[in-house]
């Protein structure tokens, strides 16, 4: 890490506590490093809250990068409080299929855990959110979603990966490389993936770039030479979802058309066609 002086809290302020998904720890190990390097890493302390669906490697190289940071963490399983939800839940819901239900239930049982420490040890909660992800609805209300302040929220999941890249670069490859190689996924379920659903990132965000910053319409952006269908689903996805970023915490501004600041749209008319 640079040799500068880290931010000094005065006595009495809060410190943060940074997230580090274990499913996914890309965006996570991008913000912790950041706010290690910020706020010092004495500040910084992480959460690793892996379930039954959690890959091995995910729990590992999420303890390798906050050993490499120096920072103080936690690991917290979630199976057996998720499996008591759902027995609770099953007189009301039992018997139907696994679905976005069982997930949802997962991210917000990690961020009870997260606002528990928060309150308890006087630290902030950091969001560690893309662009992306916000705008297709990627998120669990009340779930992924929660924190006081998103310094990642405007940048695009490709730029996330630039930005891991940079830090490898400027600060001696403290992410561990298998969370810049690994296909993006929730791990929410058994071999999820975000490409079963999207295309590559690369694509998503070049469309997302054009339909948010630039306000192209869905035509301009197939005449691009970009597929008609996925172009009409990700633009759906976008109008849905609105309901989601309007609960978002605040966004640090990096982009000329930010959620909540440039772009803010009504939740109840119709509109976008």
């Amino acid at each position: 890490m640079p040799n500068h002086e880290p931010l000094r809290l005065a006595e009495g302020e809060y410190r943060f506590a940074c997230l580090v998904w274990d499913h996914e720890p890309l965006p996570s190990g991008q913000l912790v490093t950041l706010a290690a390097d910020a706020l010092g890493a004495g500040n910084v302390r992480a959460l690793l809250l892996p379930s039954q669906f959690s890959s091995d490697h995910s729990v590992e190289d999420a303890k390798k990068l906050a050993e490499n940071l120096g920072i103080e963490y936690n690991v917290i399983p979630i199976t057996e409080i998720y499996t008591s939800v759902v027995n609770t839940l099953k007189p009301v819901i039992g018997g139907r299929e696994f679905d976005a239900t069982e997930e949802n239930i997962q991210t917000r049982i990690r961020t009870v855990l997260l606002m528990a420490v928060q309150n308890k040890a006087d630290y902030i909660l950091l969001n560690s959110s893309n662009k992306s992800e916000n705008a297709l609805g990627l998120c669990t209300l009340y779930g992924d979603t929660a924190g006081a302040f998103s310094p990642t929220g405007d940048l695009y999941k490709s730029e996330m990966y630039d930005v891991a890249r940079y830090i490898n670069r400027t600060f001696g490859n403290v992410i561990p490389e298998n969370i810049l190689d690994k296909e993006p996924s929730s791990e929410l379920h058994p071999g999820q993936k975000d490409s079963d659903i999207l295309p590559p990132y690369e694509v998503v965000d070049a469309i997302l770039f054009r339909m948010i910053e630039e306000g192209q319409h869905r035509e301009e952006i197939v005449n691009a030479g970009f597929d008609a269908e996925v172009v009409e689903k990700i633009h759906s996805m976008i109008m849905r979802n609105e309901k989601k970023r309007y609960q978002f915490p605040p966004v640090l501004r990096l982009s000329s058309c930010t959620f909540g600041h440039e772009r803010l749209m009504p939740l109840t008319n119709k509109y976008g066609d």
